[in-house]
């Protein structure tokens, strides 16, 4: 990131969110690379969106704040209905870190969607 980038962001916060959208994305893209291209398409489909939505966001774009809501939306279905499958088909002691993760990856999902939201004025 060069130091334009970051002047252009003038939220901190914004930047923390883009941050952690470009974490996720690697992280599902990635996910998808190391199973040899035999995971579950939407799983790198909802990494790229996430790619696409860190890049808007760190250029406040107006067009963010609904690709925010999309991933919120999608996001949400796919870290409830994975929880739910992991929880029904493993002991919970088995795979705790991962249902952590997947918990916290659903509460930052909501707070960037709150706070996008709240702020859309401010993307322009």
């Amino acid at each position: 990131m060069t130091s334009k980038t970051i002047s252009k962001t003038e939220n901190p916060t914004t930047l923390i969110f883009s941050i952690f959208y470009i974490a996720v994305g690697i992280a599902e893209v990635g996910y998808f690379a190391i199973e040899n291209f035999t995971a579950p398409l939407h799983i790198p489909v909802l990494g790229i969106l996430s790619l696409i939505t860190a890049y808007s966001l760190l250029k406040m774009k107006r067009w963010s704040v609904p690709l925010v809501i999309g991933l919120f939306v999608t996001g949400i279905t796919f870290g409830a209905t994975t929880l739910s499958n992991s929880i029904a088909l493993q002991t919970f002691g088995g795979a705790m870190l991962f249902h952590i993760a997947l918990i916290a990856y659903m509460v930052i999902l909501l707070i960037v969607s709150i706070y996008t939201v709240a702020r859309r004025e401010n993307f322009n």
